[in-house]
């Protein structure tokens, strides 16, 4: 449903639901204000950019997004991807991309792929996540201790060495600001809830800076002042080239957005017990990737902990999401030249938490203690987000999570034989025979039961053992009444055999074929070729009509429950 939830909201609105709604924006609006700043910083960008992704961005995803409670933003995922692309495409490339990004978004949307996201695994996410979480911290060490290194080198191996060769340069007045900073962010929640710990820190670490004259960078020292306005919309020179050498971060950047929004939108929906709109999600996304850069902004998505916020202290309704961006805006108006005080060691204490947040050592634990094959995808989307960038973890993340998972599948798909006659009070029964027990399986017919989906990673295995059994037999009954699904190569493999009894001069008889592998093989001419009268609904009807073919007299058909219909 491509309903805005503002929209639905506003058929039940009440002056009480604002009164929550107004207060719960302004202090996500409070919370938001210091990360928004330090996401930009982070991303490589001036640290007016990220207030206006918040505004921007945040405005348009709640206004048209599928969630009650959504706040969007600059987040800490989009970091590492969005100072790659600054690197190497520079602003107009990271404008390219973003747009790009929501334009794959808002199809994403319409095509009503926004189910589709939970299919990739949580392998994938916790290793990207903890990899971007590592370089987060790496990035901030310079801020954190004042060290004012010039040209730090974007790799994390490289940016290792240089720090330890310039820890001599270790500011003493940046230090003192970082450990208040850190202090206030870790143990103000002990004392209270109401007050966000880090708006406090940044409050105190600019007043100790500015009322003690302490050497420490701020972010008017680094960047210059804050402006009061929002940019007039610009556009960047948009050509094939260019938009052919940024389709892979425009994919990656897309690909982000819709984990992390939709992630978000399900933890909110078992926070106040509601239901998001995932595929209207995905186009508000994509509508504030589209226009966020065009207003200087960088790219957008839903915000987990400043959702959570917004929850734990009232927010019911976009209204609060919308009133977030409001107060950013204010801010920006009235006190944006008080912003530049701001202590930058403040901020990087700040997206160090953020980053241990990201982390989640437990989760970072238990991920190692998985399936190995789960344990190979998380080490390597984790080894490659930090050794490499985003865009290469997640391809091959999820290249190789398919492949693990279709070799997988293959192994769980098997073919059995079943050739003699079974003992009805034995009370035992030989793998994938139990629906044949006490049933006579006339010489010269050989049956084969499929278990599992009939594709092309398990084809292969399925020709090989027909191949080497069957050769002596008259008639061959395939039955299916475990396949629940077929593709094109598990069609061409029946085809293969089909044609290989005929070479031989034997019969192949399909027995329980569903309804979706029954459909795929009529579209592919395959049942035309076997003969509508060699395609049966169960194994009696089969086997009888192998003795039809055999010339003997046919069984009388029980009505009973193994008998009667194919499971």
């Amino acid at each position: 449903m491509l309903i805005p939830k503002l929209f639905t909201t506003f058929k039940s609105y009440t002056k009480e639901q604002f009164y929550k709604d107004l207060a719960a924006g302004t202090i996500v609006g409070v919370v938001a204000l210091p990360l928004a700043i330090a996401f930009g910083i982070a991303s490589g960008v001036s640290p007016e950019k990220g207030l206006i992704t918040a505004i921007i961005g945040g405005f348009i995803i709640s206004v048209l997004g599928g969630s009650r409670v959504q706040i969007g933003g600059p987040t800490g995922a989009f970091i590492v991807i969005v100072f790659g692309i600054i690197q190497g495409y520079g602003l107009d490339g990271l404008m390219i991309a973003t747009i790009l990004a929501g334009i794959i978004l808002i199809i994403m949307g319409l095509m009503k792929l926004g189910t589709l996201i939970k299919f990739i695994p949580l392998p994938l996410i916790a290793g990207f996540t903890s990899g971007i979480a590592l370089i987060i911290f790496t990035t901030q060490i310079n801020d954190l201790f004042g060290l004012k290194i010039e040209n730090l080198p974007p790799e994390f191996l490289e940016k290792i060495p240089v720090y330890i060769a310039n820890f001599n340069l270790l500011n003493t007045d940046t230090l003192i600001v970082t450990i208040i900073s850190f202090l206030i962010i870790i143990f103000l929640p002990y004392i209270t809830k109401k007050i966000p710990g880090i708006f406090v820190a940044l409050i105190a670490g600019t007043l100790i800076t500015q009322f003690f004259g302490l050497d420490t960078e701020t972010i008017s020292s680094r960047f210059g002042e804050i402006p009061n306005t929002l940019p007039s919309p610009s556009f960047p020179e948009i050509t094939y080239a260019k938009i052919y050498g940024l389709l892979g971060p425009a994919f990656t950047i897309a690909i982000l957005a819709s984990i992390e929004s939709l992630l978000s939108a399900v933890v909110a929906d078992g926070m106040i017990g509601g239901r998001h709109r995932s595929n209207m999600e995905l186009v508000a996304n994509g509508a504030a990737n589209i226009l966020s850069p065009i207003f200087g902004g960088i790219p957008v998505t839903g915000a987990i902990a400043r959702t959570v916020t917004n929850i734990k202290s009232g927010g019911r309704t976009p209204v609060a999401g919308i009133i977030h961006a409001f107060i950013l805006l204010l801010v920006m108006i009235f006190f944006g030249q008080y912003a530049g005080m701001v202590p930058l060691c403040v901020l990087a204490a700040i997206l160090v938490v953020v980053a241990y947040n990201m982390f989640d050592w437990r989760e970072f634990r238990s991920q190692l203690r998985m399936p190995k094959s789960d344990v190979v995808v998380f080490l390597t989307t984790f080894c490659l987000t930090v050794l490499f960038d985003l865009t290469i973890a997640i391809e091959i993340g999820m290249i190789l999570t398919a492949f693990l998972f279709m070799h997988r599948m293959a192994n769980v798909a098997n073919i059995g034989i079943i050739s003699r006659e079974f003992d009805e009070n034995s009370g035992t029964e030989d793998s994938g025979a139990n629906s044949v027990q006490g049933k006579e399986i006339p010489d010269g017919v050989i049956i084969y039961e499929v278990n599992g989906p009939f594709f092309f990673g398990a084809a292969s295995k399925f020709k090989d053992v027909l191949r080497t059994v069957h050769s002596n037999s008259k008639i061959l009954i395939l039955r299916l009444r475990n396949v629940p699904a077929i593709d094109a190569t598990g069609i061409a493999t029946i085809e293969d055999i089909y044609e290989e009894c005929i070479d031989r001069n034997s019969v192949l008889i399909l027995s329980g074929i569903h309804a979706q592998p029954l459909f795929a093989a009529e579209k592919a001419g395959l049942i035309k070729k076997i003969g509508d009268d060699n395609v049966r609904g169960n194994i009696d009807d089969a086997l009888n009509r192998a003795r039809e073919i055999l010339g003997l007299p046919p069984k009388e058909i029980t009505a009973s429950k193994e008998s009667s219909v194919e499971k």
